[in-house]
């Protein structure tokens, strides 16, 4: 291969390029509060032969699973009966994502007859049907059946224009039609864009040079993850954790796993976790394979842009109709929830190779769907993101409200009051939520929300009710979640995975755990600890009990 290192860079660096410039077009076309505002989407590119080969810095669970998705696609409808501007649609969750809100649109990229390459973009549409708003009710959904329209591969859009019988058929299954067809017409937005950018890159330097480049793209960004890897310590590391429940009054689900690091490549197995369970909350493999492999390449350092060639040297398994690795047709709707504990499972058993490297546990995060009828008679459905922090590490604190392992943002409480009936009362710091360490967690975020219509219904989607954050090497675990409604006056405390009906006047209170500390309180700067009263983290009773200080 003969292709000089300006050239390569450049190549690389636009075909980073594109797929960041195609995440503004379907974040600024966007209809709905979950893509424009929580930024819940991803793209890709592809080259002709399927391979990926650039990714924009968006969300994990969408980019991992987003290799697998095209290769089914393309097995059901295969390049040979796609034409300029055809695009391929899927949310099937084994084929794709792992639930049914998450679309892919994959777009072949053609000069003159010739498939130089493809663009996919995902999206997780605010509704798709099924059993409650939101699409992503755990409690109450024993099948797959139960969640939503499910959409095998299909030709969703011929020559630039959708399909006008399979979106009819799509949209009259869905509780708000105007912002999925809004949302699906970004996507298309999007790959457009980046189906003419590709197309001049090609045009640029020629297919024999791109082809070169591309190759050469692969087998050193294989390399590279190869070489970060194989600098941590080789053995098998373990470590087992559990999810609250998956509903009211059911066992917790356990999460166990074992990372083998071995000749600069990483196998990760949750073969040994519960097996899958009758609640919409199991992960399909291709998700579990997108945390693990994020996981991995967060925690070897892994410094290049994710590609074909990274994806070579980390492998997740699990065993058949394991929790990680349900089997059809399990349900999956709210597995949204598990994402952040793949990623601390594996972040315990690397802590025991490198604790240098290591994280506490995160705060987790929340994701609950409130919908209903509005006065005017108008479905609506409060789609909302919850980020709390994260947990302490070896030489600092952790931050507070930031979105944990999936590049998604806070959606903006005057956006939530202007487009739904809710009134948000109170969004703070948990003051005395997070694990008390040498380096503490980040604290949790509270946030109320008052119904000013008539009834609702709620599905919760949160964690660490339970079970609370781990802290590492003498670092306290963080202060557990709480969700409370308050109704008349009263308080009642609700699961982390309920779904519950929501009348005039109820106030939901959301409160997420603190995150994990690291390290022995005892060895705390004082002055953190009393730069952490005056700004309210902790109190000063806390301070005394926690960390010795006055």
């Amino acid at each position: 291969m003969s292709i000089d290192p300006i050239t390569l860079t450049v190549i690389w660096g636009s075909l980073n390029s594109i797929t960041e410039e195609m995440g503004s077009a379907l974040r600024r076309t966007a209809f709905s509060e979950a893509v424009r505002e929580g930024q819940d989407f991803s793209t890709g590119l592809f080259d002709a032969s399927g391979r990926l080969i650039a990714q924009g810095n968006f969300t994990p669970g969408h980019l991992g699973a987003m290799p697998y998705a095209v290769q089914n696609v393309l097995a059901y409808v295969p390049p040979q009966h796609l034409g300029p501007g055809d695009m391929l649609a899927t949310n099937d969750a084994a084929l794709g994502g792992g639930h049914y809100p998450d679309m892919f649109l994959v777009a072949p990229v053609f000069t003159e007859a010739t498939v130089i390459g493809y663009v996919v973009t995902t999206a997780h549409h605010v509704d798709v049907g099924g059993l409650s708003p939101g699409s992503q009710a755990v409690q109450g959904v024993t099948e797959a059946f139960q969640e939503g329209i499910r959409v095998l591969p299909v030709k969703l859009v011929h020559a630039g224009e959708f399909d006008p019988d399979l979106l009819r058929v799509i949209l009259g299954n869905v509780r708000l039609p105007d912002k999925m067809r809004g949302d699906l017409m970004a996507q298309r937005n999007a790959n457009h864009v980046g189906g003419e950018r590709l197309r001049q890159l090609f045009a640029s330097y020629g297919a024999e040079a791109m082809a070169d480049a591309i190759d050469v793209i692969i087998e050193r960004s294989e390399e590279r993850a190869r070489e970060l890897i194989g600098r941590l310590p080789e053995g098998t590391y373990s470590f087992e954790d559990h999810l609250d429940d998956y509903g009211p009054d059911t066992p917790p689900i356990r999460v166990a796993v074992d990372v083998t690091l071995k000749d600069g490549e990483a196998t990760v197995d949750f073969s040994r976790s519960s097996d899958q369970v009758p609640a919409a909350l199991n992960c399909y493999m291709n998700y579990t394979r997108a945390y693990a492999s994020f996981a991995i390449r967060v925690f070897a350092g892994i410094d290049l842009p994710n590609n074909a060639g990274i994806e070579r040297v980390i492998r997740a398994i699990a065993r058949d109709g394991c929790f990680f690795n349900a089997t059809w047709p399990a349900p999956c709707g709210g597995r949204a929830a598990v994402q952040v504990r793949i990623f601390e499972a594996i972040n315990g058993a690397l802590a025991q190779a490198d604790p240098s490297r290591a994280m506490a546990a995160f705060s987790h995060w929340g994701n609950p769907n409130i919908g209903g009828i509005d006065r005017s008679g108008r479905p609506w459905i409060m789609y909302d993101l919850l980020l709390g922090g994260y947990g302490g590490r070896a030489d600092r604190d952790g931050a507070e409200a930031l979105s944990p392992v999936m590049n998604c943002a806070n959606v903006p409480v005057e956006v939530h009051e202007t487009n739904n009936p809710v009134r948000v009362h109170r969004l703070e710091m948990i003051t005395d939520s997070a694990g008390a360490g040498q380096f503490r967690g980040g604290a949790g975020l509270r946030k109320d929300i008052e119904l000013l219509c008539d009834d609702a219904t709620l599905s919760l989607l949160g964690e660490r009710h339970k079970f609370q954050p781990y802290g590492l090497f003498g670092g306290k675990a963080g202060v557990p979640a709480r969700t409370v409604l308050r109704r008349d006056g009263m308080e009642s405390e609700l699961a982390s995975k309920q779904v519950t009906r929501l009348r005039r006047g109820d106030v939901v209170s959301f409160r997420l755990s603190g995150a994990g500390g690291y390290g022995d309180p005892c060895r705390r700067d004082p002055q953190q600890v009393r730069r952490d009263i005056r700004n309210g983290y902790i109190s000063a009773s806390a301070a005394r009990d926690l960390y010795g200080c006055e």
